[in-house]
């Protein structure tokens, strides 16, 4: 029962975290471009981002594809871990703190997901029958 809540706390505010970015980015589009520029990338990146962030949230909480939420929860830890590394690399530590938080969220949801839905996602299981070997 503790998983399912985790899970569902979990998912709804990483959702809220994307979705309040999507927005973001929809209303300050020109302070976006330039805080993208700052951090090396291109602005053009900025409709893209709107796109994947709001599909990516609509296929986790969706669920239509088991296939497609994990490829969401993955494009969603690339894109954390690229903006953390990003604002890292500008110097800029406390910048980075909402992608931590999120991928912290991100490995909650993911790692609950299967106690969660009715639908499991493979990759749990294939993780329980090959471990990695400690050593």
């Amino acid at each position: 029962m503790a998983a399912t809540y985790a899970y569902w706390i979990a998912t709804a505010l990483l959702s809220l975290l994307y979705l309040t970015s999507a927005t973001m980015y929809i209303a300050k589009r020109e302070w976006v471009r330039q805080n993208l520029a700052g951090l090396g990338y291109p602005g053009y990146l900025v409709p893209v981002l709107i796109a994947v962030k709001i599909f990516a949230v609509v296929a986790i909480l969706s669920r239509i594809s088991v296939p497609l939420s994990d490829l969401a929860y993955a494009g969603i830890f690339y894109h954390l871990l690229l903006a953390l590394l990003a604002h890292l690399g500008v110097r800029k530590p406390s910048e980075a703190i909402p992608a931590v938080v999120g991928l912290v969220l991100l490995t909650v949801s993911f790692a609950t997901q299967n106690v969660a839905r009715a639908t499991p996602s493979p990759y749990e299981v294939i993780a329980a029958i090959h471990p990695l070997p400690l050593n």
